[in-house]
């Protein structure tokens, strides 16, 4: 367990050392600068001083924000703590989308659970409009007593989810090869909080009960380190010291990351749909054959 956290604590200093190698962090830690309210006003709380925000689900509503920017490509971090005791049914979402019929769009989805019972994780990834990318795993704490970070870094060469500065999962750029990349259209980051009875929890078996409400889940100190979009990609990807996220060194993990990565998809991943022939088929999505990092 030591050799772990030095592993990990090794691999967090390689990561800030390559983002303070420039300043393009473009948040200023205040929600109510950088995001706007798209749902039910009502139900979105935040700090006077900006710097913390919940999301409230009940029968009356739920609840979303946006950020004011689009991006093309960077590192989203943002901390969260979750739905607190018996949250079935309820979804909480961290995601970039581009909100285009053919979108592109990278998500984190919280899906609650009975009490006692842990909280499963999907992401997923849409790219030219098609996701079916989903993959669920367990993690390896209580997300509902205190706040973790949980970040995208989004490049030309790769997608990274990461909790706590930990590797949950890859998505290459293998665009060379016929494989959909999100890579020409920007994003904006959301979160939203709503009810998904119908299909979250123990395939929809598990309902939300609205007697436990009301559902709060709590955001606090984001980054935004990414490149803005002012309708030029080729300013957003080129490789330049600003955009320090396309650099050669986060083309793939490093060793380090591969082991917390292998650690994770052991023990704790519970769906990958590369390993579910029956619903493709035998005919497996193509990245499915190709090389995570």
């Amino acid at each position: 367990m030591n050799n772990f956290k030095y592993v990990f604590l090794c691999g967090i200093f390689i990561f800030h050392s390559l983002k303070s190698s420039s300043a393009s962090i473009v948040s200023t830690g205040d929600f109510t600068k950088d995001f706007f309210v798209t749902w039910s006003p009502s139900h979105v709380n935040t700090s006077t001083d900006g710097r913390s925000r919940s999301l409230k689900l009940d029968q009356e509503s739920g609840s979303a924000i946006a950020s004011n920017d689009m991006f093309l490509f960077g590192q989203f971090d943002m901390r969260i703590k979750l739905v607190p005791g018996h949250s079935a049914g309820t979804v909480l979402a961290f995601y970039l989308t581009s909100d285009q019929p053919n979108r592109d769009e990278i998500d984190f989805e919280f899906l609650g659970n009975v009490l006692d019972q842990p909280y499963i994780l999907q992401t997923n990834i849409f790219a030219d409009g098609f996701d079916n990318r989903e993959e669920r795993i367990r993690l390896w704490f209580d997300p509902t007593k205190d706040f973790h970070t949980y970040s995208i870094l989004w490049n030309l060469h790769q997608i990274v989810f990461m909790v706590d500065y930990v590797p949950i999962r890859t998505y290459r750029n293998h665009a060379d090869k016929g494989v959909a990349y999100p890579r020409w259209q920007p994003m904006s980051m959301k979160m939203s909080l709503w009810d998904g009875s119908s299909w979250a929890t123990n395939g929809g078996k598990d309902k939300i009960d609205w007697s436990k409400g009301p559902f709060i889940a709590s955001f606090a100190n984001y980054t935004i380190d990414a490149c803005i979009w002012k309708g030029n990609a080729r300013f957003c990807r080129a490789n330049s010291s600003g955009n320090w996220w396309n650099k050669e060194e986060l083309s793939s993990l490093t060793w380090k990351q591969r082991r917390f990565f292998k650690w994770v998809r052991r023990y704790h991943l519970v769906y990958d749909y590369c390993k579910d022939y029956n619903r493709f088929q035998n005919n497996l999505p193509k990245e499915c054959s190709l090389s995570k990092y």
